[in-house]
């Protein structure tokens, strides 16, 4: 592995980096945002995407995308979140018209929290996809403990541009080498999170290894997620720059590459954002 700088030492140009998926509406983070926009212009992050949950709280991420140029929003309800209102293919597709608005999402399955019949989770998951295609608007999906009927959902509804559908990003990926490979197949991209900075992921550094810089995102899952150094501690948009500079060190390449690959990335894919 090559050896790349620490973060923040001075004379190191670092690139441009952008975090994929925040959650930076959430309150322990929208209270910060002076502070938050500063740490992310002092390790060059230039963009972020807000990542939508509900559609109650939607307005506050709108508003975030809204107030700030290099900000962004998605659009869409968390399959993990049961007593919300359910959403609508209109009801997304009327919302995703707003300029500011460059995804939906984030949708998907968690079989890791929740049990019993999930079929509701299946159901909104298919609707999220309808409203991608209808809008053409790219996927953010969230898939834990349920590979398997993620991806069958995928291609029945034709979430991937093998089947006209749009793609999207498969976010804070801790899945196998072979569900990557099926995704990506299916032209989706492959977004790491802090997760991979951990020592125990071995599994997923394996993962990181094997997908190819055009078929990768970064992205921090703020406030959660932390990477090393900051694990354990609130996770900002800033950070992601670590998530980055961990990528480069398991590849063997200079962080530059990294940058400039998941930039490009980012702005191929979520192409109504704008750098």
């Amino acid at each position: 592995m090559g050896s790349v700088p620490i973060f923040g030492r001075l004379g190191y140009n670092r690139g441009m980096f952008i975090d994929s998926h925040c959650h930076i509406d959430f309150p322990e983070l929208a209270a910060r945002m002076p502070e938050i926009r500063a740490k992310m212009a002092e390790n060059a992050v230039t963009h972020a995407l807000c990542v939508s949950v509900d559609l109650p709280d939607f307005p506050r991420v709108l508003a975030l995308a809204e107030a700030y140029p290099n900000f962004y929003a998605s659009v869409g309800v968390h399959p993990d979140y049961e007593d919300t209102p359910e959403p609508t293919v209109d009801q997304l597709v009327a919302l995703a018209e707003h300029s500011k608005v460059v995804a939906i999402g984030e949708t998907g399955l968690d079989y890791y929290r929740l049990e019993g019949d999930l079929e509701w989770q299946r159901e909104r998951f298919r609707t999220h996809i309808r409203a991608s295609r209808a809008t053409g608007k790219p996927l953010i999906i969230h898939t834990r403990a349920a590979s398997e009927d993620t991806l069958r959902i995928m291609a029945e509804e034709g979430a991937g541009t093998d089947k006209g559908g749009v793609a999207g990003v498969m976010h804070c990926f801790t899945e196998s080498l072979e569900v990557a490979r099926a995704s990506m197949a299916m032209g989706f991209y492959i977004s790491f999170s802090g997760i991979v900075t951990f020592k125990s992921a071995k599994d997923l550094q394996a993962v990181a290894l094997e997908v190819p810089l055009d078929q990768m995102l970064i992205e921090t899952d703020s406030p959660y997620l932390a990477p090393v150094p900051y694990r354990g501690r609130v996770n900002e948009p800033g950070y992601v720059a670590h998530v980055a500079e961990y990528i480069a060190q398991l590849k063997g390449i200079s962080v530059e590459e990294v940058a400039a690959a998941t930039s490009a990335n980012f702005f191929r894919l979520f192409s109504a954002a704008r750098a």
